[in-house]
């Protein structure tokens, strides 16, 4: 038996020897190997390529791996390097290139990174901007990359194409296919940046191609993989929980935690009846047809790995354990999960052998040791580590595993490797984090110092990203106390009414108007802006505009 100890002052007993003793400090030379590789030989590429040595540019030319990394280097605690690099992005990504950037992994890399690294920034050690959360570099540059993406929403359905280009908008000639999830995957990046910013534009984008898809369910129940973002029809009709579906169900329960949106559960748990109904045989969960509800697919994708996280998010943690422990037991079949694996023959599923070092399966351990505390979950951390160091690392970081079976490595690390894969196993093993929600180490921000940030309760996009939904509270009650400020002072501007009748003259009416007489029984009107409390003879400064007793 070897003790295995982290930082975070507990120790795991598990029968694997070998091992140095401190895991979290293991990882993070996983990460930094990595890291430094991708620095070393792939910057400002968007990628790195493990096995030559250099980087290619894969989903839009934004240095990619670094934005995916930024928020995981302050995870770690190296407050310096995210300083250091949050000042590099600032100054050296430009979105208005003439490029076609996928607008799913645009959305959920890029803005969500840059929005997580802005709500984190504070933390970071990053020197805050007056009003921020509300306001910060980090943050116009997410809302940057977000208005390049909103020419994909102009369709008939308010569903967004799957490409757009960043200088010119969509091509006349682009396919008006799409994903399910590239429908579905918008309300966390998109409703957080509105509630910042103030800009309503990208939340209503959001919520328009989340309605629009939940009108397209079929008679029982279920969407499909593909859609005519146009004409609204199904191009592809076979639905489960994986590829081209996940995010958009994920995105319905977190967005309901983060925005306390009711609405975006029910959708959840209506989808989730129909799905324990089709697709669920002994806690598998197969491929069916979206209309009748026929087996099409008895496999089980690696992108369906995050399900029993959500399920235990949704209180179903009886199934999210029982689920959890098939696709272990794939895991420790082939040291990895293939991209497809055939349940009734039990084997890799033909030309889908490879294994890209995915997250899903460590962020449901991640979940589930967090509700549980069942030491399992560490014990299958640790064994991702070793399966990850033995087969996938090489001396110029860490290879996709082109085939599980004889380990062949493939030419490419993905940048989420570091936004997720790394993070989520450092997080597995360091219960006390502060993004777990100890709520020891809060902050103070808001335009009037008044809002308490990082307190816990961090939202997780399908990237790893962690949102605060107390800086969008925060920002959003700012913007409507603003409003209903400026809606006072506009009601002021205007003349008032009369009330005078015609025999009145306006002279008659402005000395009764004045006057200090009161009636039996009348009540004098209260004035439209007032402090009761403070005088008003203390200025009061409003949207630039300063207002004393003397106005």
């Amino acid at each position: 038996y070897i003790i295995y100890c982290s930082l975070a002052a507990y120790c795991l007993l598990v029968v694997v020897p070998g091992h140095h003793c401190n895991i979290q400090r293991r990882i993070k030379s996983m990460f930094y190997h990595a890291y430094n590789s991708y620095l070393d030989n792939a910057f400002p590429y968007d990628e790195l390529r493990p096995l030559t040595c250099d980087g290619q540019d894969t989903w839009g030319s934004f240095s990619l791996t670094l934005i995916d990394a930024l928020d995981t280097l302050l995870v770690l605690g190296n407050n310096t390097e995210f300083q250091r690099v949050s000042s590099l992005l600032q100054d050296t990504v430009d979105f208005n290139m003439d490029v076609n950037a996928s607008v799913f992994e645009t959305n959920i890399r890029v803005v969500g990174g840059l929005l997580s690294a802005h709500l984190l920034s504070g933390r970071g050690g990053v020197e805050a901007e007056p009003g921020w959360p509300c306001a910060g570099p980090l943050l116009r540059m997410a809302a940057d990359a977000a208005a390049k993406l909103l020419p994909a929403f102009q369709t008939s359905s308010g569903m967004p194409y799957g490409t757009v280009n960043l200088a010119r908008g969509v091509s006349p000639s682009e396919t008006p296919v799409t994903c399910t999830a590239g429908v579905g995957t918008f309300i966390l990046e998109f409703a957080a940046l509105s509630r910042l910013t103030g800009d309503p534009q990208f939340e209503t984008a959001a919520r328009h191609a989340l309605l629009a898809l939940w009108d397209t369910r079929s008679e029982i129940g279920l969407v499909g993989n593909h859609i005519d973002v146009q004409s609204r029809k199904w191009v592809a009709q076979d639905t489960g929980i994986g590829a081209g579906v996940d995010s958009y169900l994920e995105y319905l329960v977190k967005g309901s935690i983060l925005l306390q949106d009711q609405g975006l559960l029910n959708m959840f748990l209506e989808y989730d009846r129909a799905i324990q109904n089709y697709t669920r045989f002994d806690d598998w969960y197969l491929w069916v047809q979206m209309h009748k509800g026929t087996v099409t697919m008895p496999i089980f994708q690696s992108l369906e790995a995050f399900w029993p996280g959500l399920q235990s998010l949704v209180g179903d943690l009886d199934g999210a354990i029982r689920t959890f422990q098939n696709y272990y037991s794939v895991w420790r079949q082939f040291g990895g999960l293939p991209e497809f694996y055939s349940i009734t023959q039990g084997y890799t599923v033909d030309k889908r052998e490879g294994y890209p070092l995915r997250p899903e399966l460590i962020e449901s351990a991640m979940y589930l040791f967090r509700a549980t505390g069942d030491h399992v979950y560490l014990q299958f951390g640790l064994d991702a580590i070793e399966s990850i160091e033995k087969i996938a690392k090489t001396p110029c970081g860490y290879a996709s595993v082109k085939d599980l079976r004889d380990h062949k490595l493939d030419n490419r690390m993905e940048s989420f490797f570091l936004a997720e894969t790394i993070k989520y196993l450092y997080l597995l093993f360091d219960p006390a984090h502060f993004l777990h929600g100890a709520g020891e180490d809060w902050e103070v921000g808001g335009e009037d110092g008044g809002c308490v940030l990082g307190a816990g309760g961090y939202i997780f996009n399908t990237e790893a990203h962690p949102l605060d939904p107390a800086a969008l509270h925060c920002c959003s009650r700012h913007a409507r106390e603003r409003q209903e400020l400026r809606d006072i002072l506009l009601s002021q501007s205007k003349p008032p009414p009369a009330t005078h009748s015609q025999s009145e003259t306006p002279k008659a009416a402005e000395s009764q108007s004045e006057s200090i007489a009161l009636k039996p029984g009348e009540r004098k009107a209260a004035p439209l802006l007032s402090c009761p409390v403070q005088p008003f003879s203390a200025r009061l400064a409003v949207l630039g505009q300063v207002f004393t007793d003397n106005t």
